[in-house]
């Protein structure tokens, strides 16, 4: 029948949940997320010393505040986590639509368009490389002999 009172469920479901990867994120940046997207794009899946070094000589506004997320879930990992700075990449990183600032710009005739100052929340996530063992095997070429040449045309 009952579990416990649906507090207490929902309580046990979501600890079940809950990534354990280290993670910062700046709400409301004042940086559209497309633009963010385009720095975010060329960080991810890379090492977190060479996404630093991407984002501290990519000439946008938005690299600068991805730098500080990138430097802030580095420490986040290492305190609270206890991982090695080595290993962690950027596994996950995206930006989403905040509440946009609305300004009028006054036209001709008394008119007045409306413009939109749009917001971002960056989110960076990072993880820890897994260690893979390579294998050293060598595979043999396999050639067959083809009547006729490359055309497939017999003689």
């Amino acid at each position: 029948m009952s579990k416990g009172h649906r507090t207490q469920v929902k309580r046990e479901r979501n600890e079940t949940k809950v990534d354990k990867r280290p993670s910062a994120k700046l709400s409301n940046a004042r940086v559209s997320s497309r633009k963010a997207g385009f720095v975010l794009d060329a960080i991810r899946g890379k090492d977190v010393n060479e996404a630093i070094g991407i984002v501290t000589y990519s000439p946008r506004y938005a690299s600068k505040l991805i730098k500080k997320l990138i430097e802030s879930a580095r420490a986040n990992a290492k305190n609270n986590n206890n991982m090695d700075e080595n290993n962690l990449y950027v596994a996950e990183c995206f930006a989403g639509n905040a509440t946009n600032y609305k300004r009028m710009h006054p036209r001709a005739q008394g008119r007045a368009y409306s413009i939109l100052k749009r917001n971002s929340h960056i989110t960076i996530i990072l993880d820890e490389k897994k260690e893979t063992i390579k294998n050293t095997t060598k595979v043999e070429d396999k050639k067959e002999a083809v009547k006729g040449g490359n055309d497939g045309a017999e003689s």
